[in-house]
């Protein structure tokens, strides 16, 4: 099973980044299947998201953010994991929010681990 215990993820979503192009960055946390993470940064003053993960590393999540403006957004997506060449972790998140339109806004971001993250067991 992917192990997500002690990785730290930034994004580079511009949407989050604040005017000096700095975004949130998570810290995550796992236990058996359970997925958790706080996160902070850039335009969100603060954030947190819980879920499972699948066996192949798959996260599905559900999340909430308070940011600088003062808006709430929650919502809930799917991380696909991507190891990369330099042994980090690139995660493809594909959400959908929470929000008043019919379907909920969706979109698809990337953040990517900033060390290199353990090779899981075989």
């Amino acid at each position: 099973m992917f192990d997500y215990d002690g990785l730290v993820f930034r994004s580079a979503a511009a949407e989050t980044a604040d005017q000096q192009g700095n975004g949130p960055v998570g810290n995550y946390h796992q236990a058996g299947k359970v997925v958790w993470a706080e996160f902070s940064g850039g335009a969100v003053l603060r954030g947190s998201l819980v879920g499972e993960c699948a066996e192949d590393g798959t996260l599905h999540l559900g999340y909430c953010q308070l940011l600088d403006t003062g808006e709430v957004i929650s919502g809930r997506c799917v991380s696909t994991p991507e190891r990369l060449a330099d042994g980090r972790v690139q995660l493809r998140e594909q959400w959908r929010r929470f929000d008043a339109t019919d379907a909920g806004s969706t979109g698809v971001s990337y953040i990517v681990s900033t060390e290199p993250a353990p090779q899981p067991a075989h």
